[in-house]
């Protein structure tokens, strides 16, 4: 038997432990991965919206975005309140982002 912080682990927990462990390293991969794609196209979008002197912001988009992914999470079975809330800090970065684009002068 191993021991850990919390004193001895049977050494089949622990192999499903670290196994589970893998699996959710690789998830958080393929998250960091997938947020990186996602901000490359809403950069194309900052830069479309500045030359055409577009708003940074779009709240009818965001809400229909929103209302979008509450549906996927409820299908999903995640909690859409949560779901609501990481898109909301995903897209007060991306306007952060196409505000700094609009504010940075064109070459």
């Amino acid at each position: 038997m191993t021991t850990d912080t919390t004193g001895p682990v049977d050494p089949s927990v622990r192999a499903e432990l670290d196994r589970l462990r893998d699996s959710i390293d690789n998830i958080d991969a393929a998250v960091v991965h997938m947020l990186a794609e996602r901000f490359k196209c809403t950069m194309q979008v900052g830069h479309l919206k500045a030359e055409h002197h577009l708003p940074p912001a779009d709240p009818a988009r965001e809400a229909r975005q929103i209302a979008r992914l509450r549906g996927l999470a409820e299908s999903a079975k995640l909690d859409p309140a949560f779901a609501e809330k990481l898109l909301n800090f995903i897209i007060a970065e991306v306007i952060r982002h196409h505000e700094q684009i609009a504010d940075t002068p064109s070459e």
